[in-house]
């Protein structure tokens, strides 16, 4: 038991991550199907409109559950929150091609094809985002906090 407590204490942030990639996931997908095929709204504007939506509800649950990032100024806040949207926005561009490539060029354009082609783009996005969000993102901020901890 001891065991599998240490294994999840040394991948509790990779846990906690596709736990909610998952639920990011679910509402990237789900806001896109519904103005995609239910409101049959442009599918690359449904796609932007999905991404900021579950790019929001990533932002607050990596910052608190994932990577448990902490701040002590408005603009620790602001840089986070900053570099966050503007590693997303690079994820967003590859986001939009894979569409892209899948939907129109491919023709993969049923309603069941389209969200074939957006699930496989998420599994493509989640890893670059991890990667992002892991080293990049979040990673300063505990250095930030750790250096004040020393400080005390």
């Amino acid at each position: 038991m001891t065991k599998l407590v240490a294994l999840f204490n040394r991948y509790r942030s990779v846990i906690a991550y596709l736990f909610w990639g998952v639920v990011t996931t679910v509402v990237n997908i789900v806001v896109f199907q519904f103005l995609s095929s239910g409101v049959h709204w442009n599918y690359q504007l449904a796609n932007v409109i999905a991404w900021f939506l579950s790019v929001l509800v990533a932002y607050f649950t990596n910052k608190v559950w994932v990577f448990g990032s902490h701040y002590s100024t408005v603009k620790a806040f602001l840089k986070e929150f900053f570099w966050f949207y503007f590693y997303r926005g690079l994820t967003l561009i590859m986001d939009v091609i894979i569409m892209y490539v899948g939907i129109s060029l491919l023709k993969f354009d049923s309603p069941l094809q389209q969200l074939i082609v957006k699930i496989i783009d998420n599994i493509i996005v989640v890893i670059a985002n991890y990667i992002f969000s892991k080293w990049l993102i979040f990673h300063d901020n505990r250095d930030i906090v750790e250096h004040s901890k020393d400080e005390d």
